[in-house]
């Protein structure tokens, strides 16, 4: 985490003071934070985009004067899709972050993977792009074929909405009753280190979520807080919650 606020820091610098246009690479939901923070501390102009309106991995773009658009942007966009339908067995987030990693390709070189019916969008840095294109042949024990497209249209993911009445807000209540577990279950995926806020591990139990940030509980799922929609009139909090399909 030191070494990319170093490599953040030192990138918002370069802009500001040469007035250049420099990219990131792909930065998570906490990474983006604190680059803004940079940013605005080296009076960089800046914009954010990972490929699509609403991806959660995104790059970092500086200049000195003026942010750079988003069709400056050095990313691409593939998908993946099995060579025969008949043949193959359903594609999943984790199967192709993982075939990715085989590949020996950094995570932070590749941005949101997004799955469709008809197989999945990869955004990825465009010198990583060729490479993917023709080394990502299998997924699993499915052969597939890659190629460059055009973003998914729609939203990028599906969610639903879900009520979840707590006494206190704690992020362990909320995993507690998010995913039908006890609070000492939910205590426990704590200290395994497998709670995370904004892609960054969470340990405090009484960690109070802002809204709109992300939630994953490894091997659980993924949602976003929406915020407390109302008290009741026992004083409990009324949560919504948009849990990722």
């Amino acid at each position: 985490m030191e070494d990319n606020a170093r490599y953040v820091q030192e990138l918002c610098t370069r802009a500001a003071q040469r007035n250049i246009k420099l990219f990131s690479r792909f930065l998570n939901l906490t990474e983006q934070k604190e680059a803004e923070i940079f940013a605005r501390k080296a009076g960089a102009a800046y914009r954010f985009f990972g490929g699509a309106e609403d991806c959660e991995r995104k790059m970092l773009g500086l200049s000195g004067d003026e942010a750079p658009e988003e069709y400056t942007f050095p990313l691409a966009c593939l998908m993946v899709a099995p060579r025969s339908v008949k043949f193959s067995s359903p594609i999943a987030h984790r199967d192709v972050l993982g075939s990715l990693m085989g590949l020996g390709i950094e995570r932070e070189l590749v941005g949101d993977i997004v799955v469709r019916d008809e197989g999945a969008y990869i955004f990825c840095t465009d010198k990583m792009a060729d490479f993917i294109r023709t080394s990502l042949t299998k997924i699993g024990n499915t052969d597939v074929n890659c190629d460059y497209a055009a973003p998914p249209e729609g939203a990028l993911r599906k969610y639903k909405e879900v009520r979840v009445q707590v006494t206190s807000p704690r992020l362990d209540a909320i995993v507690a009753h998010l995913f039908k577990l006890s609070r000492g279950d939910a205590q426990t995926l704590f200290r395994q280190g497998k709670i995370m806020v904004d892609d960054s591990v969470c340990e405090k139990t009484d960690y109070l979520l802002k809204e709109g940030q992300i939630l994953s509980v490894r091997g659980f799922g993924r949602a976003r807080y929406m915020g407390i929609e109302t008290i009741s009139k026992k004083g409990k909090s009324n949560l919504l919650i948009h849990i990722y399909a």
